[in-house]
């Protein structure tokens, strides 16, 4: 079965660049861990303290193993470190979802 980590994130809209390195630096580090990475998203208009990512994984067993290598992880360690010591996170919530049939693979 077929997963998608959604991440939900309520970011302080002042520092929206600080979220934007954060969230590139998960572009590389992500799929080096095992990740499908689906994408990272910003506030474009409207809303402008939520912020959003996707990631996908083969099941929740395989989100369990990418989380242990996460946190094993030197530049994931630093990342989530990054985001603690500058504080642009002030929310963080993960849902998992499956695709209905015909939605993204």
């Amino acid at each position: 079965m077929a997963v998608t980590c959604f991440i939900r994130y309520e970011i302080d809209p002042f520092q929206r660049d600080a979220f934007r390195q954060y969230a590139e630096n998960w572009h590389r580090i992500i799929p080096r861990l095992g990740g499908r990475l689906l994408g990272y998203f910003l506030p474009l208009e409207g809303t402008n303290y939520e912020a959003w990512g996707l990631v996908g994984f083969d099941s929740l067993a395989a989100y369990e193993a990418y989380r242990a290598r996460l946190r094993a992880d030197a530049e994931a360690v630093e990342n989530f470190a990054y985001a603690q010591r500058e504080r642009f996170i002030l929310r963080e919530e993960r849902t998992f979802l499956s695709a209905v049939h015909g939605g993204l693979p």
